[in-house]
């Protein structure tokens, strides 16, 4: 029952709502490659992504696939520690900032699939580990760092595809004993457990935990208060003092709210899957490939709306009872959005992916509200 001591935790310390997300974007970096990944450090915003270069002030600057700006200001910042392949996942801590992906090196050091960064100066500390397979996700508190992908061995270790490491020595934490049958996709913090989402069927061989599940942050055992059902592919996942949200793929899409032993709040159906999903002040943005909501739960091939629907292209915002509201940015592109995250120095909402406008202005791969 350990989701369900979060409510009271939320209830103590819950700040004062924010108000609500505009629609108009503020002034931020332009990127000219995808952005996969957002992380926060005092007033410092850190990206992730595929990118090459960055533009702000009229000019373009080179930022291989890692790059930092002011949070208050939308200033570009001098840390460029170059990555030589996509950046999937970042996490930050006091004194650090965490890589995760597809590359060997970062400021020309060799570095395999996962970093840790001085998050003033760019250099490489010395964490250092062989990843056998593809991360895509990173989570760090309760003293350690979490990853998540398709992973079958950490130096040479096998490991299920989630691993924890101690962030106070870099080594493995080879008493967590958490496991997947199949991919982790995304992880979230939540008290003493750690939300696992992705496509797997098991999770510590428990056939229960189908691609949403809780294990605890210091040992990995399976919280099976927590059972919630999940039809498709967890893509992302967010929590707060209500419960656990997710975005998933399938037949079209899906943003899916749980209490904490996993029972639905509501959900909201799309025509295309939904890839990023936060919350700000009690309400859900979510982010996605969709063009529409539909207005029933019913939808057919490629995800079309039976039952009616309402326009909401690659963004859309849910109420705490699950009502859509009329925030509509409107980004363009196939794939749209892939990241949502809220900044918890400014409580600005930022989005990031492959789209190049919001509203119809200009703002390529990254968009603050």
């Amino acid at each position: 029952m350990r989701l369900l001591s979060l409510i009271l935790l939320f209830v103590l310390t819950a700040a004062v709502p924010a108000r609500a997300v505009e629609s108009a974007p503020r002034p931020t970096p332009a990127f000219n490659g995808t952005v996969h990944a957002v992380a926060y450090l005092g007033g410092t915003v850190y990206v992730g992504g595929a990118f090459t270069k960055v533009g702000w002030g009229g000019r373009t600057h080179p930022r291989e696939r890692l790059a930092a700006f002011d949070g208050r200001t939308g200033e570009l910042l001098s840390w460029a520690p170059p990555a030589d392949g996509t950046v999937r996942a970042l996490a930050a801590v006091p004194g650090a900032v965490y890589a995760a992906g597809d590359f060997h090196r970062i400021a020309g050091q060799k570095r395999d699939a996962l970093a840790r960064i001085n998050p003033l100066t760019g250099t490489v500390a010395t964490f250092q580990h062989g990843i056998a397979g593809t991360p895509y996700a990173l989570a760090a508190g309760n003293g350690r760092l979490y990853l998540g992908g398709s992973l079958t061995a950490v130096g040479g270790r096998p490991v299920r595809n989630v691993a924890a490491f101690s962030l106070a020595t870099g080594a493995l934490d080879t008493g967590w004993q958490a496991g997947a049958d199949d991919r982790v996709h995304t992880l979230a913090l939540a008290g003493e457990d750690v939300l696992l989402g992705g496509a797997f069927k098991t999770v510590n061989a428990d056939r229960l935990a189908v691609r949403l599940a809780a294990v605890h942050a210091t040992t990995g055992v399976l919280d099976r208060y927590f059972r919630p059902k999940v039809a498709a592919e967890v893509n992302a996942i967010a929590v707060d003092s209500l419960g656990v949200y997710v975005a998933t793929g399938g037949q079209g899409g899906r943003a899916i709210a749980y209490t904490f032993d996993g029972s639905t709040r509501w959900q909201r159906v799309f025509d295309g899957d939904t890839t990023a999903i936060t919350t700000v002040g009690g309400v859900a943005y979510i982010g996605g490939h969709f063009d529409r909501v539909c207005l029933t739960a019913r939808n057919g091939p490629q995800g079309a709306c039976l039952d009616g629907s309402v326009p909401r292209v690659k963004l859309a915002a849910v109420t705490g009872d699950g009502r859509l509201t009329d925030w509509n940015p409107q980004a363009n592109g196939v794939i749209g959005v892939r990241v949502l995250t809220t900044d918890p120095a400014t409580g600005s909402l930022d989005a990031g992916g492959d789209f190049t406008t919001i509203g119809g202005r200009l703002r390529p791969r990254f968009a603050r509200f």
